[in-house]
């Protein structure tokens, strides 16, 4: 399912529009001649006068107008009035683009077509939205989309931030409970769930998808040592006051429940970025796929002959935010190499785990090449589909070498993790999981998409020589 704020969403959206816009123009062509009636409209009966260009110019320049006003970015469009506003204003201005472009190009054509075009298209993008926004309203309750809400600190500020989200107009968020080290603190409303150490367990138990910290500044190291412990979890963390150099991603303020608050897990991407690089993403996926598909073909009869089966095998990593999913791989290594992981695991000098070795005896004779040649990771074009992955990004880590790692390190994971990165290509396999690290941040820092597609050429020139993997 679509989530509302989602950059998938958002393209969906964009997609929509484009549609829209093209079939308004369809639609108000045909009607065009039916039109000739009115005793107030020139006569016209040749349909076939709109240049098939303008089926692509208009709907990017419209969907471009909306854009520029901000219409697909789901936080600053939450209330309905800000959503139509925004969309009333890029459309107005798309209007006034649109026209000016008939004038220096197709000037001849008809004007009650082009403004009975973009009241029929302005009253679709208004429908549509509608409809969305109570399908949205429908599932918000529902379990799958439900923000359970735990708030550390039940002083003033935690009970002022209590009642604030109870009536607050928005169905889904559900507050689930205190942590304080009080625990006969006097509250009118909710409850205390346990002491502020016990954050870890109680976040798991309860699925806790929002922290809200409002410890007071007496209890800076208290927080220092919770966010620590918070950053190794899937949640968002929002705190009241400022605290800004605790923050190991992105801090920034942001409204929730119509609260200004600091949310220390801000993506490190914007809204835009995050979406260019989704549907680059997406894009470059659905044109791989065909010569994936074929070469996967003979790549699974050749595991198969070598060692039979599993062909592919499932995963579990850490993605973006500490989210674990299931990744796919084609399978390199004799069935039971997890068991067999702690023959080979070495450590370098300074004690550092290094995952991966030269001459593993587990990998099986064609895992060798596949290896080589980096196409044991072709199934992972189904993750980079899912959104669990990106063509380009940190690699997803496993989850008990993520438990080694050191609060810095984590950082790597406030972008979309991908297919390959920054330190494929330099190095690759020949490089300890300490040193992998910096040259994820050094990704995330400078983020940009000709980086993405800078990485993408040099690793295919990296697999073609065969460098550093194994």
């Amino acid at each position: 399912m679509f989530r509302r704020f989602s950059i998938n969403y958002a393209l969906l959206s964009i997609l929509i529009d484009s549609i829209v816009i093209a079939f308004s123009l369809a639609v108000t062509t045909l009607l065009r001649p039916t039109l000739s009636k009115l005793s107030f409209v020139k006569p016209m009966t040749d349909i076939s006068s709109i240049p098939p260009i303008l089926y692509i110019l208009f709907p990017v320049i419209w969907v471009a107008m909306l854009m520029f006003f901000s219409v697909y970015d789901g936080r600053k469009n939450f209330k309905v009035l800000d959503e139509f506003t925004s969309l009333l204003k890029g459309s107005l201005l798309a209007t006034v683009v649109l026209a000016g472009t008939l004038f220096l190009s197709y000037r001849d054509t008809s004007r009650v077509l082009f403004l009975t075009f973009i009241l029929l298209t302005f009253l679709i993008l208004v429908a549509w939205r509608l409809i969305a926004r109570f399908i949205f309203k429908l599932t918000s309750s529902s379990p799958t989309n439900q923000q359970n809400v735990l708030i550390i600190g039940a002083g003033k500020v935690g009970k002022d931030v209590f009642h604030q989200i109870k009536n607050y107009p928005l169905k889904g968020i559900m507050i689930s409970g205190f942590l304080d080290d009080d625990p006969d603190k006097h509250l009118e409303s909710g409850k205390i769930l346990g002491t502020i150490t016990d954050a870890k367990r109680i976040i798991q138990e309860y699925h806790i998808s929002d922290v809200i910290i409002t410890l007071p500044q007496s209890a800076h190291l208290q927080t220092d040592k919770l966010l620590v412990e918070l950053h190794h979890l899937p949640i968002k963390v929002w705190i009241i006051p400022d605290y800004f150099h605790l923050a190991l991603h992105t801090a920034v303020i942001e409204e929730f429940a119509g609260l200004p608050m600091l949310d220390l897990r801000a993506p490190m991407l914007s809204d835009y970025q995050r979406m260019t690089k989704r549907a680059f993403d997406i894009v470059l996926t659905i044109f791989l796929l065909p010569f994936s598909f074929i070469l996967g073909l003979f790549i699974s009869l050749a595991i198969y002959l070598d060692d039979k089966t599993p062909i592919i095998i499932k995963q579990t990593r850490v993605g973006e935010n500490g989210r674990i999913f299931i990744m796919y791989k084609f399978r390199t290594m004799v069935p039971e190499a997890e068991a067999q992981r702690h023959l080979v695991e070495q450590y370098d000098e300074n004690g550092k785990l290094i995952h991966k070795t030269k001459n593993d005896p587990r990998v099986t004779k064609v895992g060798k090449v596949l290896r080589k040649t980096s196409l044991d990771e072709l199934p992972q074009l189904i993750n980079v589909l899912k959104g669990e992955m990106s063509l380009v990004g940190p690699r997803p880590e496993l989850p008990y070498l993520v438990d080694q790692y050191e609060p810095w390190q984590r950082k790597r994971f406030s972008v979309p993790q991908g297919i390959t990165g920054w330190w494929q290509i330099h190095g690759r396999s020949d490089k300890p999981m300490h040193l992998h690290t910096e040259d994820d941040i050094y990704y995330v820092q400078h983020y940009s998409l000709l980086l993405d597609i800078y990485i993408l050429f040099m690793t295919a020139i990296a697999v073609f020589k065969g460098e550093g993997a194994y």
